[in-house]
């Protein structure tokens, strides 16, 4: 069921639900995110049963505040508390040292965790009420697309599932994550924070995880393969949409989004591209929804530009590719 997240009344009801061990979807301004209590292991196992996610694949931690980070992290970097203070709350997940004992379910049997401290007005009012720190990746199947609005969420899930509607969320994409577990800010998922950002905030350069010898941690969407359609999705290069789309097999539906418009066809579903890389980010996830739900054969998106803005809707569109 959908409810309202304006709502004092459903907040209440979603809390409770959460206290008492069940999940709830529920929306922050990167994706929405299928939420139980991370200290409670069999509510988590709820989430990973849900969503057919391995059980050592780890889940980031939602908490209300930069104060919750000391219950769950043993230490924080100084150049992680930089990050902290430049962009929290906000779409920004750090990878600390876990205190033993804590949200081992959650941590996917690692000895760090994922924290992020979402800006959304509904998930901060959860947060705040019921005082816990809520595991709460996306709220899909595992590997499919990412939910962007509470029907996404019930498409995925039902109506038996409690679903917290705060809007279409308004990044779009999931979150940025930084290792700060190794003494240096390692990179391990690009977002709507670019490199140059991050890097101007904590004083220090930005380590691809690929440059050092000790292997990163599991993070959350780094698989080769992730936030897939139904449809089979290409990348293509701007130049070669029109001509492939003059060799299609014939009767076969395509969906496009581009930002170069292609010419009409009865076979073709196109949906325009934003040039920004921010608006892109917003549309993504409900594009590939909206094509896959209109039966398309296949889904061709043209290739985003090469600018470190677009890293993470290229991201994601290289693993659904996959």
């Amino acid at each position: 069921m959908i409810l309202p997240g304006s709502d004092p009344a459903a907040i209440a009801q979603a809390v409770q639900a959460l206290r008492a061990g069940e999940l709830v979807g529920l929306p922050t301004e990167t994706v929405y995110g299928l939420a139980a209590d991370a200290d409670n292991a069999a509510a988590v196992a709820q989430i990973y049963a849900a969503k057919g996610r391995p059980s050592d694949h780890p889940l980031i931690v939602h908490v209300a505040s930069s104060a919750q980070v000391a219950r769950y992290a043993a230490q924080v970097p100084d150049f992680a508390q930089r990050l902290i203070d430049a962009f929290w709350p906000g779409p920004l997940t750090l990878i600390l040292p876990r205190r033993p004992g804590v949200a081992t379910a959650a941590a996917g049997g690692q000895d760090s965790i994922g924290l992020r401290c979402p800006s959304h007005p509904v998930a901060q009012a959860v947060l705040r009420a019921c005082g816990l720190g809520l595991a709460a990746p996306s709220a899909n199947r595992f590997g499919r697309v990412s939910p962007s609005t509470a029907a996404h969420v019930q498409d995925e899930f039902g109506d038996a599932l409690m679903v917290l509607d705060g809007g279409p969320c308004e990044v779009g994409i999931e979150s940025t994550i930084v290792d700060c577990s190794r003494g240096v800010p390692v990179l391990l998922r690009p977002g709507c924070i670019t490199p140059e950002q991050i890097e101007a905030a904590c004083g220090q350069v930005l380590v691809p995880a690929s440059a050092l010898a000790q292997a990163a941690p599991r993070a959350s969407g780094t698989l080769a393969s992730h936030y897939a359609p139904q449809a089979k999705l290409e990348l293509v290069d701007a130049g070669q949409i029109q001509e492939r789309l003059n060799v299609a097999v014939a009767g076969e539906r395509i969906g496009l989004w581009s930002r170069q418009q292609a010419r009409p066809s009865s076979a073709l579903v196109w949906r325009p591209m934003p040039l920004d890389a921010a608006s892109a980010a917003h549309q993504l996830f409900a594009v590939l929804r909206e094509l896959d739900a209109m039966g398309v054969a296949r889904i061709w998106v043209e290739r985003p530009p090469a600018s470190t803005a677009w890293d993470g809707v290229r991201d994601r569109l290289e693993r659904a590719a996959a």
